[in-house]
C-alpha cells in the first residue's frame, strides 16, 4: 500500500531537495517517516520520480526504530541490540556504519555520530568499551589542572590487558594493573548538555588525583629522579594547596611497592611536602 500511494504521488519538495540522481525527497509521506535518512538511496525514474527500493524503505525504518531504542545507552554492544531485537541481523551494523549512521568504537562497539557534539561523551566512552576501567594517568592529571600539556590520548587503568584504540571520538589507551591495585575513583556524572533526552543517568569513572600521580609513578617507573618528575611540571599551587597528603599516603600503603614508595618519596621532597 505505501509504495502504490507513493507511485501515485507527484508531489516533490524541489526548493529543498533539488531532482538529481543521488539527492531528493521525492513523497510527503516519507517525511512523516523521517525518510529524509533515504536521500542517498533513491532509484532514478523518471524526469518527475525518484524511488526508494523496497529493501531500502525497510533498513531505513528499521534504523529509526533500532535507535529510538539505543540512543538513551549513549554506545552499545551487539549483544545488548539483541536484548531490544532478539533476532536482529549483525550485518545492518556494518550496513549503517557504512552510510555514516554509526560510528564503529571497537570490535561490536558502536555509537550514534550526533553523540560528537557531546564534549563528555568521549571520556564517557572510555569506561564503555574496556570495562573494568577508569580514566587515569595523564588524562585524570590533565583533568586536573595538575599538568599544563592537553592530552590527546584517553589514557585509562584497567584490569584487562593493555589496549589502545582509535575511533572517531579519540585515542583511547589501557594500561593494565593487578586487581588488588583498582582503586581510587570516582563516577561523575555527565554534564546537563550531554544527556540525552529520556537516557538514564550515566557516568564516567576517573581516579583521584592522588590516585593518578600514583598510577603514573607506578606504570612509568622512568619517573624515577628529579629530573625526570620535574619533567611532569606538576602545577605547584595544586600540589602545596589542594593535594590530599592523607589521601596520598593511604593508597601507598595499599599498593605496598617499594620502588613506588622510593619515586613519592623523591616528589614529595620536590614539592616541599
Amino acid at each position: 500500500e505505501m509504495l502504490r500511494s507513493l507511485v501515485g504521488s507527484e508531489m516533490c519538495i524541489r526548493d529543498r531537495y533539488p531532482l538529481t540522481p543521488k539527492s531528493a525527497l521525492v513523497m510527503t509521506q516519507m517525511v512523516e517517516l523521517n525518510f529524509p535518512l533515504l536521500i542517498e538511496n533513491l532509484v532514478y525514474i523518471s524526469k518527475k520520480h525518484y524511488f526508494c527500493s523496497v529493501l531500502e524503505i525497510y533498513s531505513m525504518v528499521g534504523f529509526i526504530k533500532f535507535k529510538e531504542k539505543l540512543l538513551p545507552e549513549g554506545c552499545f554492544s551487539i549483544h545488548q541490540a539483541r536484548l531490544y531485537f532478539p533476532t536482529f541481523d549483525r550485518n545492518n551494523l556494518t550496513r549503517w556504519t557504512k552510510k555514516g549512521l554509526l560510528f564503529r568504537l571497537r570490535q561490536e562497539w558502536y555509537a550514534f555520530p550526533e553523540l560528537l557534539q557531546r564534549p563528555d561523551f568521549a571520556r564517557y566512552i572510555a569506561g564503555r568499551i574496556y570495562r573494568p576501567s577508569y580514566i587515569s594517568l595523564h588524562t585524570a592529571l590533565s583533568i586536573y589542572g595538575l599538568i599544563p600539556e592537553a592530552v590527546s590520548s584517553i589514557t585509562s587503568v584497567s584490569t584487562l590487558k593493555t589496549a589502545r584504540f582509535e575511533n572517531a571520538f579519540g585515542q583511547y589507551t589501557y594500561q593494565n594493573v593487578k586487581p588488588e591495585l583498582f582503586f581510587g575513583y570516582k563516577p561523575v556524572m555527565l554534564t546537563v548538555n550531554t544527556a540525552i533526552i529520556n537516557a538514564p543517568k550515566q557516568a564516567w569513572m576517573l581516579a583521584h588525583p592522588e590516585k593518578a600521580l600514583l598510577d603514573l609513578l607506578y606504570l612509568y617507573p622512568f619517573y624515577n629522579s628529579e629530573e625526570e618528575i620535574e619533567q611532569l611540571r606538576l602545577d605547584d599551587d595544586y600540589m602545596t594547596g589542594e593535594l590530599n597528603l592523607g589521601r596520598l599516603s593511604e593508597y601507598q600503603q595499599k599498593i605496598g611497592n617499594k620502588a613506588l614508595d622510593a619515586r613519592v618519596k623523591i616528589l614529595l621532597k620536590i614539592y616541599d611536602l
